[in-house]
């Protein structure tokens, strides 16, 4: 997985641990910087539809 380029939100700041995303032609690869060894994998499609899903403040409660 270290052949991915792994971008971070600018959110994050230059020494905050934060999620990483990757991408490989349809699947997205998901991670935390501080324990890159775990990684998620998903699709395009999927992402989409849960980003959709947080613009919409339907993951709000999970931060509260």
């Amino acid at each position: 997985m270290s052949q991915y380029s792994w971008q971070k939100s600018s959110f994050s700041g230059t020494n905050a641990n934060c999620v990483e995303i990757a991408i490989d032609g349809d699947h997205i690869y998901i991670r935390e910087s501080d324990d890159p060894t775990t990684i998620v994998t998903t699709t395009r499609a999927k992402l989409h539809a849960w980003l959709r899903g947080a613009k919409a403040g339907e993951f709000d409660h999970l931060t509260a």
